[in-house]
């Protein structure tokens, strides 16, 4: 038995706060409506008692006035022979008809019961008696009438001294009954008392008993948790876990979180110096790459030399008046001219702009074979602002790797156009598609581009990542970007979203 109550009692302090607290308060309450339906019952049972106790007097002085009542009619209608007194009569007869049959009528050896059964033999005689005094009044029969009411006052005597006589032996039996239950009532008064403080002394010490099952062990926490904020972890062992509740969940947390802690400090000073070992590296890379920065720049084409020599080119063609020459050279400054330039952004007409002289230099070297068309939906759409070189590496795509070398003739097709809240530019060729699986490694940047077909497709080593990547960052990743082909010689399509409101 003792094992069973400490195994309950385990359990018990393993259940959740809310459980224990749930169980006190319910508990309490159960109590509580316990006591409250068991004194409810036993008032009710010994206020029942009680009345029964005076019932019978009740039911004696009833039938006393009833009697009385009887009395009063036969002589009423003796007097006066009127239709009224007739009819209080048969209601007074009535009545006392109906109360003497709630008498005992049995034979019995106890003297309430035999006084009862007296009473009710004497009153069945007493009625016949009344209703042939009224026979003999409505008859006429004077003779009758006066000896059988003479007769009938003499038992109406007789009856009284009956009922009075059941009435005071009842009341001294009553009244013995009436004394037992008072005490009952005061013995019911002190076990509800004594229940009632048997009741709160065992809530004081279940409270008691809960309370100290929370707090203590939150209290050995708390001074763990001091010596811990205090520095001294030295000073800190695992604080004891008691039970399997919310406390205890935290109480293991608390102790695995300071058993780690040498371990995170050990790991943190390792860090600490292989950082300082790689900012000493750092530093040597460093002074490293000045020194080879220093040797490119050496090493470097001016590229305003190479600028001016182009002008200088197209002066002299337009003096020896080879006006295709001139108009070649100056679209290739031009076009030089907005590569080298340090505009991070420029409007959507600027970049198609270049687009433009990009395709006509194309054409120059290829003799035409690059047809390029230009959808523009509205003009005020151009008037958007987007990052420097973001159609151009696009158009150079689609003439390196999708259109070259085609059994058709190649088309390049630009569109602009609005959707909803944003800008939507197309760049899409018929050439010889994309397949899906290099779809989605250009969309995820895993993808790096591989070397143009040959020497004279060689790219201006801006490639589609490149772009992307600084759509994502000019527009904070409010951009959308989307490559569509239907596959093998479907032709590939690259869709840029760029909010209307930048």
């Amino acid at each position: 038995m003792t094992n069973k109550l400490r195994r309950l009692y385990i359990r018990m302090k393993d259940l959740r706060l809310r459980t224990k607290l749930s169980m006190v308060i319910v508990g309490t309450m159960l109590i509580i409506l316990a006591v409250n339906v068991f004194m409810y019952a036993s008032i009710n049972r010994l206020t029942g008692q009680m009345d029964e106790i005076y019932e019978g007097n009740v039911r004696l002085n009833e039938l006393e006035d009833a009697l009385d009542k009887l009395r009063s009619s036969i002589t009423g209608y003796l007097n006066t022979k009127s239709t009224d007194s007739l009819d209080d009569y048969y209601r007074s007869q009535q009545s006392y008809s109906e109360l003497i049959n709630g008498l005992e009528d049995k034979v019995t050896d106890n003297r309430l019961k035999m006084m009862e059964r007296s009473i009710y033999y004497m009153s069945e005689d007493y009625l016949a008696l009344a209703s042939d005094i009224i026979e003999a009044k409505r008859g006429r029969n004077i003779e009758k009438y006066k000896s059988s009411f003479e007769e009938s006052e003499e038992m109406y005597r007789y009856i009284k001294i009956y009922i009075t006589g059941l009435n005071s032996y009842r009341f001294r039996t009553n009244t013995q009954s009436y004394k037992a239950l008072s005490s009952a009532v005061s013995y019911l008064e002190i076990l509800s008392m004594t229940m009632l403080i048997l009741m709160a002394l065992f809530d004081i010490f279940l409270v008691v008993l809960v309370t100290r099952n929370i707090t203590r062990p939150l209290h050995e926490l708390a001074l763990a948790a001091d010596k811990v904020a205090g520095g001294n972890l030295d000073e800190v062992g695992l604080v004891k876990v008691h039970s399997k509740d919310e406390v205890g969940v935290v109480t293991i947390a608390f102790n695995q979180m300071v058993s780690s802690i040498p371990g995170y400090l050990s790991r943190l000073r390792e860090g600490m110096e292989k950082e300082q070992l790689l900012k000493e590296k750092e530093i040597l890379m460093e002074a490293n790459l000045k020194e080879a920065q220093l040797k490119y720049l050496q090493a470097q084409i001016n590229p305003h030399f190479l600028f001016n020599t182009l002008n200088a080119g197209t002066q002299l063609a337009m003096m020896e008046k080879a006006d295709r020459t001139y108009e070649y050279i100056q679209n290739v400054a031009a076009f030089f001219r907005y590569n080298i330039s340090e505009n991070d952004e420029v409007t959507l007409a600027q970049e198609i702009e270049m687009v433009d002289t990009y395709i006509y230099i194309l054409n120059v070297r290829f003799s035409g074979e690059i047809h390029f068309i230009k959808e523009i939906e509205d003009e005020e759409l151009l008037r958007v602002r987007i990052p420097g070189m973001t159609l151009q590496p696009l158009v150079e795509n689609c003439v390196n790797y999708g259109i070259h070398n085609i059994d058709r003739e190649g088309l390049i097709t630009l569109s602009v156009y609005g959707v909803d809240d944003y800008i939507c530019i197309s760049v899409a060729d018929n050439g010889i598609g994309m397949s899906q699986e290099l779809i989605h490694d250009i969309m995820d940047g895993s993808y790096r581009e591989k070397k143009a077909i040959d020497d004279s497709h060689k790219g201006n080593g801006v490639g589609v990542n490149n772009v992307f990547e600084r759509l994502r960052l000019y527009y904070n990743d409010r951009n959308e970007v989307e490559i569509i082909s239907g596959g093998r010689d479907q032709g590939t399509e690259v869709v840029i979203s760029v909010p209307k409101d930048i």
